[in-house]
Order: structure tokens, then C-alpha cells, then sequence
């Protein structure tokens, strides 16, 4: 596997222990419609959160967060859509984004961004 998507799954793996600290209720992680995939579904004060998780170690290309384009977030809406028609539900829906750098020789940064919309 490379180097990128290993630290991919641990920033993943991070992102779950961050949200179950914070009180959210995982539903499915790295869920799948066709080719598309939303990396964390969960519940949270009658919400249901799909989190794009995303982690870098370097600074050369900018915030881990830039890096959720139009075309990314259309396919998590995708993801969304099929989800709900298979598991109905009467909660908000809301889209996050969790950004983790993890810059040599400086503590972890997660930043949630939450109820986005592009």
C-alpha cells in the first residue's frame, strides 16, 4: 500500500477516536455507492454527519481541506442520497469536513468544519 494511503487509514482512524470522544454515534466508516465513498457516517443530537476526513503532512499543497473540491462534494452527496434511500431516516442531515495536519515537530490540528455546502 503506499506511503499516502496508510497515512490516509490512520488519519481515518483518528477521526473515529475524535468523534467518539466528542459524543457522536458511528454509523459506518468508508461507506460505498458504486465508485464513490464517504469516510465516516454518524449521529450525532439528531443529526446524521457525513465526514470527509482528510490528513496531511506537509504544508507544500496547502490545508487538508482545500483539497475537497465541487466535484468531491457532489459525490458525497451521491453517497448521501443512496444511504438515506436504503436507511430512511426523519434527522437532519448535515456534511463535514475534518481536517488533521500532522506536521513534523508540532502537535496534531484537527479542524472541524462543520454543515458545509458547496
Amino acid at each position: 500500500m503506499a506511503l499516502h494511503n496508510i497515512r490516509g487509514k490512520e488519519g481515518e482512524l483518528q477521526a473515529l477516536a475524535y468523534f467518539q470522544r466528542k459524543g457522536y454515534t458511528i454509523l459506518q466508516r468508508n461507506w460505498k455507492y458504486s465508485r464513490y465513498e464517504v469516510d465516516i457516517i454518524a449521529v450525532e443530537e439528531k443529526i446524521i454527519h457525513f465526514i470527509e476526513v482528510k490528513t496531511r503532512h506537509s504544508a507544500t499543497f496547502g490545508h487538508p481541506e482545500e483539497s475537497v473540491t465541487r466535484k468531491k462534494f457532489a459525490n458525497i452527496k451521491k453517497v448521501a442520497a443512496a444511504f438515506l434511500s436504503l436507511y430512511p431516516s426523519t434527522l437532519r442531515v448535515q456534511f463535514d469536513i475534518l481536517s488533521i495536519t500532522k506536521l513534523k515537530g508540532k502537535p496534531e490540528e484537527f479542524f472541524l468544519i462543520e454543515d458545509v455546502y458547496v
